[in-house]
């Protein structure tokens, strides 16, 4: 369109005002790595470690090598009521293999999951879970239990929010994790949940790749068959990556101790005391589940995601608590 000369550059000196005028909103916008978080405590107790420990010239400056983050998953990264997600995933194996295994109709801890006696299930307590997990994990190749378990996370559902669980992860710390990489942290997932049952998942979940996951563990045996080489899943324990485990896990397979830590329960004491109980710059936070609207509220007297020794602990060694209801925006992805 033809516009005479004056107008033109009128025209082009509003462009420029408006551009300069817009520009620190935008750029504010832009700048908020973590915008599912509201402007409390915890969010700026995040910013300024991340910041102190990844700028050069700081005296709190940590090289890149060194800069470990390790996540608990259950109820810090996804949602873990009800119950655990890999009990879920247990009970609707044990419900699939029932008619291979007439006994258990009258064998507890399995007769509690065919007629969905819940309080019985409880009562069998952690022998009587670790018998499903022997029954529903074992007696399959790697391979077999990794598509048996893909399988499974890709079509379940929440109970409550009828959602696949890996749609019920929390946004903010989809975030944090994308954050403290943006920073040069390498960011690893420490769980007492099943690694074979994580890993098929985590990288395209939470940006988590396979060998950056460190869970419990069944005992695994090398077999060649039909001319095939296998990694067979026996009904055994190898290790259990809880409590006081979970430091050992950490030294054994990343083999560099963290130096932020992230946890939500009873079961992460260990892991955020090995973590920030040491010299240099440290960093320990617990999500404390306060909202029973918009997720659920529980802490001392519950029986997943049990927190008390670790919240009284988190006062006194400075760790960050962030209270899910006033401290979070939104709690999962908005798709």
């Amino acid at each position: 369109m033809f516009m005479p000369r004056d107008l033109q550059t009128a025209a082009r000196a509003v462009a420029v005002l408006l551009t300069v005028a817009l520009a620190p909103a935008t750029a504010l916008a832009q700048s908020d790595p973590l915008p599912s978080w509201n402007d409390t405590a915890p969010k700026a107790a995040i910013v300024e470690f991340v910041e102190k420990v990844s700028k050069e010239g700081s005296p709190d400056f940590v090289p890149e090598p060194e800069r470990i983050a390790v996540f608990d998953n259950d109820g810090t990264l996804w949602i873990e009521h009800p119950m655990y997600v890999q009990l879920a995933f247990a009970l609707d194996r044990v419900k699939a293999e029932a008619p291979n295994h007439p006994e258990w109709a009258t064998t507890q801890p399995f007769q509690a999951v065919l007629e969905g006696d819940m309080k019985a299930l409880t009562a069998a307590g952690e022998k009587g879970l670790l018998e499903l997990i022997m029954a529903t994990h074992a007696g399959m190749t790697t391979a077999q239990f990794e598509k048996i378990a893909s399988e499974w996370i890709a079509t379940a559902r929440d109970p409550r929010f009828k959602k696949p669980y890996t749609e019920l992860v929390y946004q903010p710390m989809l975030e944090l994790l994308a954050y403290l990489r943006a920073n040069g942290f390498k960011t690893f997932i420490v769980s007492g949940g099943g690694i074979e049952f994580m890993r098929p998942w985590t990288e395209k979940v939470y940006g988590i790749p396979p060998e950056q996951v460190v869970g419990s563990s069944i005992k695994t045996q090398f077999e060649m068959k039909d001319g095939a080489p296998n990694l067979f899943r026996l009904p055994e324990v190898n290790f259990i990556d809880d409590k006081a485990g979970k430091p050992v896990a950490i030294n054994d397979h990343i083999g560099r101790r963290p130096i932020a830590a992230f946890g939500n329960s009873d079961g992460d004491l260990e892991m955020l005391q090995w973590t920030t109980l040491a010299d240099g710059p440290r960093f320990g936070l617990i999500v404390h589940h306060t909202d029973a609207e918009r997720e659920y509220a529980y802490d001392r007297k519950s029986d997943f995601g049990h927190l008390d020794k670790a919240l009284d602990a988190a006062a006194i060694n400075k760790w960050t608590v962030v209270d899910m209801k006033a401290d979070w925006k939104q709690i999962f992805p908005q798709n």
